[in-house]
Formats: C-alpha cells, sequence, structure tokens
C-alpha cells in the first residue's frame, strides 16, 4: 500500500510516515504543493494532505490530483467552518481530520478508507446503461453516449461518484440524505448530511452539462432521492 503524505512542517509528515510505514505503507512524503503534484501521479493509494501550505494551498492541490486520481485523499486541516467543509468536498477530497490529532484514531480512519477501496475493486466491476448512460463501475467512469456520437465523459469527484453509484444499482429505491451520508461518507464522516444536497446539486449540474436530456436522480420530497431509469 501506497501513501503520500503532504505537509509544510517537514517534522508532521516525518512523524506521519514513520508511523503509516510501521502500519505497512510505503510513504512518499512531500512538503509543498509543487512537490505533492510531482509525487502523486507515481502511483498512491492514499493520500494524507495538509489544508494550509504556503503558496498552492490543499484545496488548489486537491483539485489538481483530481484530474488524474481517484484515490482517497483525507484533509489534515485546523479549519472547521461549514464553508471549509464544503470548499474541500467540493476540490475532491473524502474526509476531514482536524488538527491536533491521535495517530491511532487517524490510523482507523485510513484503514477504513482502505476497506472501503478494497470491497469497490472487488464488488463493483459492472458495466451497466441507463438509455443514453453507461456507468463503469470498476473503471468508476459515466459516459453519454448518443446515436453517431461520440462519448461524452462526465467527470466526477470520488464522492459524487459513489453517490451516483449507491443511487443507480438500486434503481427506484428512496434514499434519505442520512442513509446517503453514512453510507457514501462513512459512520466516521466529519460533516453532516446537509452535504449530500450540495453534492446531489453538483451531480446533476454535470449530468446536465454532458447534455443528458432527463435527470436521472428524482427528488421525493419529504423523503430523500431515487434513480430513476429512463
Amino acid at each position: 500500500m501506497r501513501m503520500l503524505v503532504v505537509d509544510d512542517e517537514a517534522e508532521i509528515a516525518d512523524m506521519l510516515a514513520e508511523y503509516f510505514t510501521l502500519e505497512g505503507f510505503e510513504v512518499t512524503c512531500a512538503n509543498s504543493g509543487s512537490e505533492a503534484l510531482v509525487a502523486a501521479p507515481r502511483g498512491v493509494d492514499i493520500i494524507l494532505l495538509d489544508v494550509n501550505m504556503p503558496g498552492m494551498d490543499g484545496f488548489e492541490v486537491c483539485r489538481r490530483i483530481r484530474e488524474h486520481l481517484s484515490c482517497p485523499i483525507i484533509f489534515l486541516t485546523a479549519r472547521i467552518e461549514d464553508v471549509d467543509q464544503l470548499d474541500g468536498f467540493a476540490a475532491g477530497a473524502d474526509d476531514y481530520v482536524l488538527k491536533p490529532f491521535s495517530l491511532p484514531v487517524l490510523g482507523r480512519r485510513v484503514a477504513a478508507h482502505m476497506a472501503r477501496e478494497g470491497r469497490s475493486r472487488q464488488d463493483d466491476l459492472a458495466v451497466r446503461f441507463f438509455g443514453e448512460l453507461t456507468i463503469d463501475y470498476g473503471k468508476r467512469s459515466v459516459e453519454v453516449r448518443r446515436a453517431g456520437e461520440p462519448a461524452v465523459p462526465v467527470e466526477f469527484t470520488r464522492l459524487e461518484f459513489d453517490i451516483v453509484a449507491l443511487l443507480s444499482k438500486r434503481t427506484g429505491q428512496v434514499f434519505d440524505r442520512d442513509a446517503i451520508y453514512e453510507r457514501v461518507w462513512g459512520w466516521d464522516g466529519t460533516g453532516d448530511a446537509s452535504l449530500v444536497r450540495e453534492h446531489i446539486r453538483r451531480i446533476r449540474k454535470k449530468f446536465q452539462l454532458a447534455g443528458v436530456a432527463a435527470d436521472p436522480i428524482e427528488t421525493v420530497w419529504g423523503v430523500g432521492y431515487k434513480w430513476v431509469a429512463r
């Protein structure tokens, strides 16, 4: 298992590297956003990313990494305001851990994400078709396909795709926001179910921009959301 630790404080990066090396990870450290962008394409399974770095902050680093990697990204931050959480998830983060943190607790969070990654790789290998939409769960990709036209990819963040996968695998089943939050973010998520509404809004916007004729996610007022096969 390969881990990238990104923190401008070398002592923190070294402490994390020492701890997770003992946990069985092959750890690479980067002390700036530019170093992280060089190290990330070499292939990593999980990234621990500091938010408050001089120059390129963690949000920008995360956005750039998300252009080519879908591995879990956990922000390490002292910021706790809701707007920062929304900015982080919008950038493509999977989780937040607040500083100062306990190494054993962080280790449990990392283990939970790696376990979910393993289950996804083993179980989600199917390709399903919903009219003009093609969802490849193994490749974690979504395309819009129209007769006689080239396929148009829909670029989702990790959390957005997980929501699409959850709903589309159970067509017609209604999930309330709490259920979606628990299944996608996990029991140890640091936000709340209000984040689901924002992610659904972003998913719908991306479907619309890709030219999807009818929104496949239907709001069941007062209850939650469901996937509608069209």
